[in-house]
């Protein structure tokens, strides 16, 4: 199995600190955000790892190639940056017709991913997409989905105010290799405006209940500091 870590971000909200290190090298407790993903996806089968890079990617490439995983890994330098759903389309190849990950780097989990992974695999026949979700006390700063009985999305709010539903989309998906063929000729740039619109009624969730945070802005990268994450190194 392969997956994308977008990782290419300026990470602008984040500023003083983003200003001499991008945003998926930033520690928590001593390991960068990117490891922490990495580990996740060797542990649960993933041997191939496509990383977007842009600001700041002479640090990434560094990081990489003095790193254990550096052979699993595959570095994208964009010139100029793509939008999440532009990475994707320019990368469907990398994916060779099978199922894989999609996630953004710049989110914290100490889910393990192996339950998300086999919700995907016992997903509805007629789902083609599975994302991951999580509960928010800030609706208006998320990407709030509505779903049925089935754990199907029905409707999707992407950062909307006065939305009182609190399932929140992680950003964290496994895509079918349907899902991709549908959308490899597409000019999309952005997941969330125009890839999600287009799957309503097709998107599977699995509602995580471990800790999840948007590690992109500063009061939450403050509690995602003080979470006991293991720093085990692989």
């Amino acid at each position: 199995m392969r997956a994308i870590l977008l990782s290419a971000g300026y990470g602008k909200r984040l500023l003083p600190i983003t200003k001499k290190i991008p945003k998926c090298l930033i520690k928590i407790n001593r390991k960068p955000l990117l490891q922490i993903w990495i580990e996740k996806l060797l542990q649960v089968g993933v041997t191939s790892i496509l990383i977007n890079t842009h600001y700041k990617s002479n640090q990434v490439k560094k990081f990489i190639a003095k790193s254990k995983f550096k052979k699993n890994i595959k570095l994208v330098y964009e010139k100029k940056l793509l939008g999440t759903a532009g990475t994707l389309i320019k990368n469907y190849k990398f994916v060779k017709n099978k199922d894989f990950f999609l996630i953004h780097s710049d989110n914290f989990t100490n889910d393990n991913l192996k339950k998300f992974l086999l919700a995907h695999k016992k997903r509805p026949k007629k789902t083609k997409i599975t994302m991951m979700t999580f509960t928010t006390n800030i609706p208006e700063n998320c990407g709030i989905v509505k779903i049925d009985k089935n754990k199907i999305v029905q409707k999707f709010y992407e950062k909307k105010k006065k939305i009182k539903l609190k399932s929140a989309n992680g950003a964290v998906y496994i895509l079918s290799n349907e899902s991709i063929k549908e959308i490899k000729n597409k000019k999309f740039q952005d997941f969330s405006n125009e890839v999600i619109p287009k799957f309503l009624g097709r998107i599977f969730t699995y509602h995580t209940k471990n800790f999840f945070l948007d590690a992109g802005i500063k009061k939450n990268l403050k509690k995602i500091k003080k979470f006991n994450y293991n720093v085990k190194r692989i």
